[in-house]
């Protein structure tokens, strides 16, 4: 099968109607199932080609293709952890990404990253250009190729193209039942799936910390917004003290309206009352918040993690902005009506996520401003003790 057909074969299901949704829906899923028919072949024979556990060698892996063609901002966060992973366990190893156009933004400039290939998102539209990225990344020879999600029918199927010695990702139950993969207890973040993945093949005998997220901010981009941030606030830490950022936008049902959030904002400065609020604006360039607080917009999201790069803490609806602003090394609060935290919040560190089923906005406010304090606490703290530590304080 050609990389054309291949690409026809993903958007060879018959379209919806356009009067009805249940219909729309049904139409998806024979679509999805009628690919997987067709490339049922391939799929089953590159499953049984996976690298069972310590299956990997400790050297000889120099070029790493890492699979992740989705286009959700949070999705291409999520796999910075697998990429620091890879850089831990093969040190000078250069990688390559296919992702989306968030990923390139995130990652083209990281140091181990040499070329980011960037599928459509609409692969219907665009059938050359997605045949052309496939050629590009079939030309490619890799000692790994990583399938960085559990599921991904899109993600297997650039798994099962790439041309890689070894090829790692979970085994499906049905085309492998008898993988040993099969019988490990995996842990519960999506983050840390593809990290254990990688650990378990190389054969990672003590099981450290999981990496954080982490998009490897420059000294410069955080010295450019903090630059912009010092004249947004009027002033830097010393003149504003401390400036914690909201960001409250989040799509379908993990939106929060803008009644709650205003009372949400209203109830956190009458708690907090010392610190300073910045409005982060979502892609629509529209403030939630009333035009209350100062605002920031950026559709470069390297831009807008630098920014909160700068800030005490952010506080955010659960979507990729939260997962953008723990990338960026600032503690960060998330707040979950819909997902599973346990998959999704943002850990380590000072990061906390908050379940807010059957809270009202004061509610969620109130704990909100306690994870604040004890977070501005615990940093006058630490800044004590170095201050006391410091020969020439």
């Amino acid at each position: 099968m050609t990389i054309l057909h291949t690409i026809r074969s993903l958007v060879a299901a018959p379209l919806p109607s356009a009067d009805s949704g249940k219909r729309s829906t049904s139409w998806d899923a024979r679509g999805r199932a009628w690919v997987a028919t067709v490339l049922q072949r391939r799929l089953r024979r590159v499953d049984r080609s996976l690298c069972e556990p310590s299956g990997l060698p400790k050297a000889g892996i120099h070029r790493v293709l890492v699979c992740r063609p989705n286009h959700r901002l949070g999705n291409s966060v999520l796999i910075s952890p697998l990429i620091a992973e890879i850089e831990a366990l093969y040190p000078g190893a250069e990688i390559d990404i296919l992702g989306s156009h968030a990923a390139e933004c995130l990652y083209a400039s990281r140091f181990s990253v040499h070329t980011v290939f960037v599928l459509p998102s609409k692969i219907a539209r665009h059938l050359w250009l997605s045949a052309g990225v496939l050629r590009a990344l079939r030309r490619g020879r890799y000692d790994l190729a990583i399938d960085a999600c559990n599921g991904s029918q899109s993600g297997r199927i650039v798994l099962a193209l790439a041309q890689a010695r070894y090829k790692l990702g979970f085994p499906d139950p049905k085309r492998n039942p008898a993988s040993a993969w099969h019988a490990l207890a995996w842990p519960d973040h999506l983050a840390h799936r593809s990290v254990f993945l990688l650990r378990q093949a190389y054969g990672v005998a003590k099981q450290p910390d999981y990496p954080p997220l982490n998009l490897d901010l420059t000294l410069e981009e955080k010295r450019a917004a903090a630059s912009v941030m010092a004249t947004l606030c009027g002033g830097g830490r010393a003149q504003c003290g401390a400036t914690v950022a909201i960001f409250p936008n989040a799509t379908g049902a993990k939106c929060y309206g803008d009644d709650w959030w205003r009372s949400f904002v209203d109830t956190f400065q009458s708690l907090c009352p010392q610190v300073r609020l910045v409005d982060l604006l979502a892609a629509h360039g529209r403030s939630q918040l009333g035009s209350r607080l100062p605002p920031f917009y950026s559709r470069n999201l390297r831009r807008m993690a630098a920014m909160m790069a700068c800030m005490d803490g952010v506080i955010s609806a659960d979507c990729g902005v939260m997962h953008l602003a723990s990338a960026s090394g600032t503690p960060t609060l998330g707040l979950f009506s819909v997902t599973d935290p346990a998959k999704y919040a943002p850990y380590g560190g000072a990061n906390a996520a908050l379940d807010t089923h059957g809270m009202d906005a004061a509610e969620v406010a109130t704990a909100a401003a306690q994870w604040c304090s004890r977070l501005l606490s615990t940093r006058a703290s630490a800044e004590m003790v170095s201050t006391s530590l410091d020969p020439a304080a």
